[in-house]
């Protein structure tokens, strides 16, 4: 086509006729800006088409990653939601004085901690390409509200109480336990001395104050994790 007006033009400039010549010269530069236009759209629309289907794919591996995280996060929940409850039975108990070796059992429940890794792969490698890739704003705050902010506090309260084992009830472990085996079993020495020293009663009321904001934090970014599973299925629709 193009050398098909160039024959033209050349035709036109021999014959003189200028008129014509300027006529078919702008036709000619009008083709070719058509032609850029038209190529230009193609690319944009296959540039939309891959960051439409990378955006799919990519939400569909940080579904999976969420649906991993909530299993293991309810899982976490269960135990210290027991080992609250538990608390308060036994404090209840030994304010009755009654040391059966029920609390024993509890104990096991009580004087331990919970332990959670978020599967986090997929929302990395997004952030790494960019969180505009995800069209919908309110689906990518939702992201960001729960890896950088449910999971930031779930992970602060259960080193609260990882770190009040490990400074507080390991020195108790050894010093007044005849035996202990984790979530099973801790069995003092002597439990009307271990329980009537105000010491122990304190360290199980803070240790259940740090617990229960575990609770509440594993139960915020599971109510996250719904909120940002039902945007990305609506999102997966599209």
């Amino acid at each position: 086509m193009i050398n098909f007006f160039r024959k033209k033009r050349k035709l036109l400039a021999d014959e003189n006729k200028s008129l014509k010549y300027a006529r078919y010269a702008f036709g000619e530069i009008i083709l070719v800006v058509i032609g850029i236009l038209i190529a230009l759209s193609i690319n944009n629309w296959n540039d939309l088409r891959k960051s439409k289907k990378y955006e799919k794919e990519i939400l569909f591996l940080i579904d999976q990653n969420l649906k991993s995280d909530s299993l293991s996060l309810s899982i976490e929940l269960y135990k210290a939601t027991e080992a609250v409850l538990l608390t308060d039975r036994l404090l209840e108990q030994v304010a009755l004085k009654n040391y059966n070796d029920s609390l024993n059992i509890w104990m096991g429940k009580i004087i331990c901690f919970e332990q959670f890794k978020s599967q986090s792969s997929a929302f990395e490698v997004l952030k790494s390409k960019g969180l505009e890739i995800i069209s919908d704003n309110k689906l990518q705050l939702a992201l960001i509200s729960y890896y950088d902010q449910s999971l930031y506090k779930t992970y602060q309260s259960l080193n609260d109480v990882e770190e009040s084992f490990k400074v507080d009830w390991i020195p108790v472990i050894k010093q007044d336990f005849l035996d202990f085996k984790w979530r099973a079993y801790c069995k003092p020495i002597d439990s009307k001395t271990f329980f009537e020293k105000q010491s122990t009663i304190t360290f199980f009321k803070l240790y259940n104050d740090n617990r229960a904001g575990i609770v509440l934090n594993i139960q915020l970014a599971l109510d996250k994790i719904t909120e940002t599973r039902g945007l990305i299925k609506k999102q997966l629709k599209k």
